[in-house]
């Protein structure tokens, strides 16, 4: 097998139709398989998937695990040298797997490669060549841990001279919204952290799979076009919780050293992992 897509889905049934037409159309020339995770959803979108999509391998949970541990309950099933995580509202361009897979094929020491993304009225994402929102810029600058993502230009995310819109380039962090992962890579840097609920998941994922030794690229020469559902409600309770509370995990995994607590009937909060070099 060639390639496994994955795609989480929580109440986007409209969005997860057209994802995966996207999908389904853009690996046709390619041997794939396609699995769902459904975090419990409560609209049509497994009635959808069991009518429109009868080929796709279905994991239906009864409520909502969170995108790691969706993401970890299909990588024990997946079968592709290559996995590709994206999300369930995106568009998946025609040619994008054909040509990302032709570059990661071509890249050996490529782990994982993010492409080009744009927003429904053609604009370009900035997110898409460093990984990086503004606030997750804003906190590594702050922790001192933008120092272990150079190649993301942190310290001076502005230079026009570094990676524009459509430069191949290596780069720290791939975006979730479409991610394509060797899965030797994956297999070495372990299953997702699922401490990383909401956010946060992939900036995690991608540094690991940087400590394994493999890089990650920024591949433009082609293009997703990303709605960006989860980030239209961002003043809300949830969103400060899941989005705040993934940096506080990051934080301490990587800057802290937690000494290893042991006491009986209370399990670790924070167990020591991943020591940075």
């Amino acid at each position: 097998m060639k390639l496994s897509v994955v795609i989480i889905n929580y109440n986007t049934c409209d969005m997860l139709r057209l994802a995966l037409n996207s999908v389904v159309r853009a690996a046709q020339d390619v041997i794939n398989e396609i699995l769902v995770v459904d975090n419990g959803s409560a609209d049509r979108s497994l009635a959808m998937l069991k009518d429109e999509f009868p080929a796709v391998k279905v994991i239906a949970n009864a409520k909502n695990e969170g995108i790691a541990k969706a993401y970890n309950q299909a990588l024990k099933q997946v079968t592709g040298e290559y996995v590709l995580m994206v999300s369930a509202d995106t568009i998946t361009g025609k040619k994008t797997i054909e040509k990302a897979l032709e570059f990661m094929d071509m890249h050996t020491d490529a782990g994982g490669l993010g492409v080009r993304m744009i927003t429904p009225d053609g604009r370009f994402l900035k997110e898409s060549k460093h990984g990086f929102t503004r606030p997750w810029a804003i906190f590594f600058k702050l922790t001192g841990l933008a120092k272990y993502f150079s190649k993301s230009r942190l310290t001076d995310m502005q230079r026009k001279d570094w990676v524009e819109e459509f430069q191949t380039s290596e780069t720290d962090v791939l975006n979730g919204a479409f991610m394509l992962y060797r899965k030797e890579a994956l297999d070495h840097a372990g299953p997702l952290d699922e401490r990383f609920h909401i956010y946060g998941y992939d900036i995690d994922l991608s540094y690991r799979v940087r400590l394994t030794g493999f890089k990650n690229y920024y591949f433009p020469k082609t293009y997703i076009i990303n709605f960006n559902t989860r980030g239209n409600a961002k003043f809300s309770y949830t969103y400060i919780r899941e989005f705040y509370g993934a940096m506080i995990i990051f934080a301490t995994k990587y800057l802290f050293k937690v000494p290893e607590i042991k006491m009986e009937g209370i399990p670790q909060l924070y167990p020591p992992s991943y020591e940075v070099k």
